[in-house]
């Protein structure tokens, strides 16, 4: 049919229009932080495209859904204000006819969704924070980059070499600031290597000198080493048997009680219904009068799902903390949603009619 048609091409050109605009915009976003947080050292630099992966691939259900929700919104509005709309109506096309084309178009979308948030989206923070966890358990010594002055991660030591080894293990014209308290030390070699024990990774210095001064009395004392060792990181103790709720599996966690993770249950639940109730919700929205040159359906539909994404939000809170049951929670929240979706469409398909029939009859009268 000539309506199907063409509304599910001018879906499917303004979606894919959208979702490149909203994920170059996103991943410039991430971009920019993730280099930040490389720049300061909390993520090694060669990890910065995978981690840019990783969370693109995190955020992609949302865009996602904001894609094809706003989608929705300006297809069917441009209809509105170019009065095709009107046509549609005029031939006996209600606005719920629009909602079997819309699912037709949305259905491969939603499933990927779906399969996004319970799946892909666990095996993304798993992976994010083992390679966060491999990093932090790098010695301090190993994360300096040669000719930069680098911060030990509890801030009381800066580290500077000149150059390492290929093995990234040994270091040649190494410098150490640190500072204990009140008594603040400056350390220098000709050399350094890194030692593993079970408890800590220490560095051991060879062929060098040591200056400490005490910051209250000034008192200061100097000594040359031939060996020097010095503490350069503690283990740490791998956390991979005891995941976070958002790095569990989702059958996991549909055998788990407790509340953290039921929480994070009904979230990952609640973005996958969520996108089904917004092209419901965008559908409703759309309608504007095309002698109004504003675009203010756009706008509120973008309000709507600001609204409603928080609202998922505070679900997972509420969930979490014990306030609200799972089930009343997706209840509530989405049967809600769904209610006022399919609401606002008969309104827009019957209210007109309804507010006129009274008009009608006191004519009449």
């Amino acid at each position: 049919m000539l309506f199907d048609s063409s509304l599910r091409r001018d879906l499917s050109r303004s979606f894919g229009a959208t979702l490149v605009v909203i994920l170059t915009i996103v991943v410039t976003m991430m971009l920019i932080r993730t280099l930040g947080q490389a720049a300061v050292g909390r993520i090694s630099p060669q990890d910065v495209v995978l981690l840019l992966g990783y969370f693109a691939l995190a955020h992609l259900p949302t865009m996602l859904a904001l894609s094809l929700f706003i989608s929705v919104v300006a297809t069917l509005g441009r209809m509105y204000r170019e009065s095709e709309m009107a046509i549609w109506f005029a031939s006996g096309v209600g606005l719920s006819r629009f909602v079997r084309p819309v699912l037709r178009v949305s259905w491969p979308v939603l499933l990927v969704v779906a399969l996004l948030v319970l799946f892909v989206w666990p095996w993304v923070n798993q992976k994010s924070n083992e390679m966060r966890e491999r990093f932090e358990q790098r010695s301090d010594l190993s994360r300096v980059a040669p000719g930069q002055f680098q911060t030990s991660r509890d801030g009381q030591r800066v580290f500077f070499i000149e150059r390492t080894t290929d093995n990234g293990r040994d270091a040649r014209n190494v410098f150490i600031l640190a500072r204990h308290g009140d008594s603040e030390s400056v350390t220098s070699a000709r050399s350094g290597r890194i030692e593993n024990t079970p408890e800590a990774n220490f560095l051991v210095l060879d062929n060098g000198q040591r200056s400490e001064q005490n910051l209250k009395t000034n008192e200061k004392t100097a000594s040359r080493f031939e060996t020097y060792r010095v503490q350069a990181g503690e283990k740490a103790l791998s956390n991979v048997e005891k995941l976070p709720p958002k790095a569990q599996r989702s059958a996991d966690l549909v055998r788990d009680t407790d509340a953290a993770g039921r929480g994070e249950l009904a979230w990952r639940l609640g973005l996958a219904l969520g996108a089904g109730n917004l092209l419901l919700l965008g559908i409703g929205l759309s309608a504007t009068s095309p002698r109004r040159a504003s675009n203010w359906n756009l706008l509120f539909a973008l309000l709507a799902f600001v609204v409603y994404y928080n609202l998922i939000n505070l679900t997972k809170a509420w969930v979490s903390s014990g306030r609200l049951d799972m089930g009343a929670a997706l209840a509530v929240i989405h049967g809600g949603a769904f209610v006022a979706a399919v609401g606002l469409i008969w309104w827009r398909d019957h209210g007109t009619h309804l507010q006129l029939r009274p008009a009608r009859k006191a004519a009449t009268a």
